[in-house]
């Protein structure tokens, strides 16, 4: 073996080693962040980041901002119909169908070649950026470079930075244009680095790929994006229904389908027309339990909308939207008031559900997969109707012990 080549595999292992344990480390201050730098552009380099690429770590400073940005996010402790009260407005609703008429043959197009609605679409542009008005003004390098540093997700964030230097490397996007959400989304639909460089295409022919002044490019991005994480062309999303007022609730669960014919057994139906009493698999999501709002979730939901977003709030009210645009009404409030637990009761009862031995996740006052799995499991043992959502009487009965 030539001793270049020995030298090569030395130098190629020492960076290695010096990637990995630079991936290892992490921080919640500018100390050390110049050190960690160096080693994220050795493990581009690497990775086989050029220079234009690295060359976008030079003075990258961190940003605490970013920091408070990400501890402060308790708007997805909302319910459901706290949630889309803000975000589904009228004026959201008729921009979106007046976008869908202004755009008609992009979305068409788009629709042809992937099987995705334009009214899916849209509500995600809506949700993300207002329709592209409002994309975010934060650097994208420095927002990641400083969520790769800090300790509480390291990993998400250093995969996302690598990512982003390759898109700058690449040339689909300047520097001047990477510019967006905090944690970094770009673009009209807000899309992450990793996920612009693997799924973004090129829709209208100009040689890049840019979601951020290309609008047929944001559109077939993200339509290819939701076709990556398991959307069936075609086929329907959510639907709303009513349920009767008691019923198998364990039945009830996002991880459950059954067929349309045996929901409507049950005594479950449509909101508008009549349910398909039918062999198509759906499961029943109430987004507040037993007396809110019902809706079939069909698996272009369950596998498409969770991965995009896995937040159950945010999921549900895209959804719920896209359904909107495409004329469906206002949503029924549900068989009867709610009381809904505040952002601090639902991280009293994620404690309460850990001192009882269930994983949660992290403390963090929002209704996840795992907390609404911890709370139907205590229902069932309380003998309350387990329909997963922890309501306050529910709390009020866990504080007893």
């Amino acid at each position: 073996m030539k001793k270049t080549t020995v030298a090569a595999l030395a130098l190629g292992g020492l960076l290695a080693m010096s990637s990995l344990a630079q991936a290892a480390e992490c921080g919640n201050s500018a100390k050390a962040f110049n050190t960690f730098l160096k080693g994220i552009k050795a493990e581009a380099a690497a990775a086989g980041v050029g220079a234009r690429g690295l060359s976008a770590l030079d003075g990258v400073e961190y940003q605490p901002d970013i920091i408070k940005k990400d501890r402060a996010q308790s708007v997805f402790s909302q319910s459901f119909l706290q949630f889309q009260a803000r975000m589904v407005s009228d004026r959201r609703i008729t921009t979106g169908q007046a976008m869908m008429k202004k755009h008609k043959a992009t979305f068409d197009a788009v629709q042809k070649a992937y099987g995705v609605p334009g009214p899916v679409l849209i509500s995600f542009w809506a949700l993300e950026t207002d329709f592209g008005q409002v994309m975010g003004d934060f650097p994208t390098i420095p927002s990641l470079a400083t969520l790769a540093w800090d300790c509480r997700r390291p990993e998400k964030f250093r995969e996302q930075l690598i990512g982003a230097l390759v898109l700058y490397d690449k040339g689909d996007l300047e520097l001047e244009d990477m510019v967006g959400a905090w944690a970094g989304e770009i673009g009209h639909t807000q899309f992450l680095p990793k996920e612009y460089n693997e799924t973004a295409v090129d829709f209208d022919g100009d040689g890049h790929r840019n979601l951020k002044r290309s609008i047929p490019d944001a559109m077939a991005s993200s339509a290819a994006l939701l076709i990556k994480h398991g959307w069936q062309p075609n086929q329907p999303w959510l639907q709303e229904v009513s349920v009767p007022k008691d019923m198998p609730w364990d039945q009830a669960d996002i991880a459950i389908q059954h067929p349309r014919s045996q929901w409507a057994k049950w005594g479950v139906k449509a909101r508008e027309g009549k349910l398909k009493a039918d062999n198509f698999q759906a499961s029943l999501l109430l987004p507040m339990g037993k007396d809110g709002p019902a809706f079939l979730a069909y698996e272009n939901f369950t596998a498409a909308y969770l991965l995009w977003n896995e937040s159950l709030v945010y999921s549900t009210t895209a959804a719920y939207l896209a359904t909107r645009i495409a004329g469906a009404p206002k949503v029924s409030p549900g068989r009867a008031e709610v009381q809904v637990l505040s952002y601090d009761e639902i991280k009293e009862l994620q404690t309460i559900l850990v001192g009882k031995g269930y994983d949660v996740g992290e403390v963090d006052g929002k209704l996840g997969r795992a907390t609404r799995a911890a709370v139907k499991d205590m229902q069932i043992k309380l003998n309350w109707p387990p329909d997963s959502y922890p309501t306050r009487p529910f709390l009020d009965r866990l504080r007893q012990g």
